[in-house]
């Protein structure tokens, strides 16, 4: 028998409140709800859910109007699930009130675990848990990327793809087998109130990860991984990020640009009100030599950061490479101009606390009131290769030569 929408007068003008679009009881009438549980889903962390929760999407996108869909509270195991469109409702809400759990069985998936594609005005909000469990301590000693280029790439926990118009708050993602959140291809995109864990040792288990996406805020959330807590990759335009804490991980960074061949120029960055503790870097721009095309890093300002035992806050880097075994045949084909690093103080765990690495000369780089103590015996030192930089206010470490 077909699931039929449940009375949704008052439920739904509590929940629209939750997503700061409080409506009248009569405007909430129009608005249909389904419940993943009216569809098989059992919520017990045993059974296999996948296909009721695939099916309570379905029908939820198929329906015109604005529609929620409800995960109620409960562990739903889940293997591989797209959640895709074009929808026929005008806006749709994936409500998550209990625990996804991943399946641990490599076998059964391809690139990511849950995916959100093609939707318009989608929005993704967490309520009394909302979390997305990737269980990928399993699977993280199978994972030799960190060593190997030719690596197999275990799934991401969450890929937004090619949706516009997409909200994503007050969810909780732990343990990813690779990224947690990967953002592809996507314009305006609001996501905020997200905390993502993954222990500091865990591979490759970035926070957020940008690529060629349009328009896309990231702020007041708390990550901590194995690996940067936010990366942005190529092809992006016009990102904002403001009020993340950080750490443990690797920072938040730039890159790695200029591997591959066809990547788009990322410009118009903006980063500001963040806190780094304890990471390896703290904001960083970093790219590869012997790039097989040209591309450009340009337009960043990163403003009011703070730094708490960060290994090196301020890092250009157009020498990346994690292999053993790197080729240096040729400069990076990324050109970096108009690069703003202003309002950073606190404290590093390396002598050398700002680091600018170009190939080819960096242009229009700007250093502002920067204040980076080494906590160690020696001096706070700068290193700078090919940067060109222009210091404005105070200066510590000193500025080079």
């Amino acid at each position: 028998m077909e699931p039929r929408p449940r009375p949704v007068a008052v439920a739904v003008n509590a929940l629209l409140c939750v997503l700061s679009l409080c409506v009248s009881a009569a405007e909430a009438e129009n608005v249909t709800t389904y419940d993943a549980k009216n569809f098989g889903a059992k919520g017990n962390g045993v059974d296999d859910d996948t296909k009721a929760l695939v099916a309570a999407w379905k029908k939820a996108c198929g329906t015109p109007g604005t529609v929620t869909l409800v995960i109620p509270p409960g562990t739903y195991y889940i293997g591989p699930a797209h959640f895709h469109g074009p929808c026929e409702a005008l806006a749709i809400t994936f409500f998550l009130q209990g625990v996804l759990m991943a399946a641990t069985d490599l076998k059964r998936f391809g690139n990511d675990w849950i995916e959100f594609g093609w939707v318009t005005n989608l929005t993704v909000v967490g309520q009394n848990g909302g979390v997305i469990d990737g269980q990928g301590a399993a699977s993280w000693p199978f994972n030799k990327c960190p060593v190997r280029k030719d690596c197999k790439v275990l799934p991401t926990s969450v890929m937004f793809l090619n949706n516009q118009n997409t909200v994503v708050r007050d969810i909780t993602s732990v343990n990813s087998k690779f990224f947690h959140i990967a953002l592809l291809h996507n314009n305006n995109m609001r996501m905020s109130n997200l905390r993502i864990h993954a222990p500091e040792n865990s591979p490759n288990t970035d926070g957020i990860h940008i690529e060629r996406n349009t328009g896309v805020i990231i702020s007041d959330s708390r990550i901590g991984t194995g690996d940067d807590c936010i990366s942005i990759g190529q092809g992006n335009h016009n990102i904002y990020i403001a009020r993340v804490h950080c750490g443990p991980g690797h920072g938040m960074s730039v890159g790695s640009l200029g591997r591959y061949v066809g990547e788009g120029d990322v410009t118009s960055i903006h980063v500001t009100d963040m806190t780094f503790q304890g990471t390896m870097n703290g904001v960083r721009i970093k790219t590869w030599e012997n790039s097989p095309t040209k591309s450009l890093t340009a337009r960043m300002l990163f403003e009011n950061m703070v730094m708490k035992d960060v290994q090196t806050p301020i890092i250009i880097d157009q020498k990346y490479c994690p292999y053993y075994n790197c080729e240096h045949r040729y400069v990076s084909g990324v050109t970096i101009e108009d690069i703003k690093f202003k309002n950073i103080k606190g404290t590093s765990t390396l002598p050398v606390a700002v680091l600018l690495r170009c190939g080819v000369p960096c242009r229009s780089v700007v250093l502002q009131n920067v204040d980076l103590i080494y906590n160690g015996k020696a001096g706070t030192l700068s290193h700078c290769e090919n940067a060109n930089a222009t210091y404005v206010g105070y200066q510590h470490p000193e500025p080079c030569a």
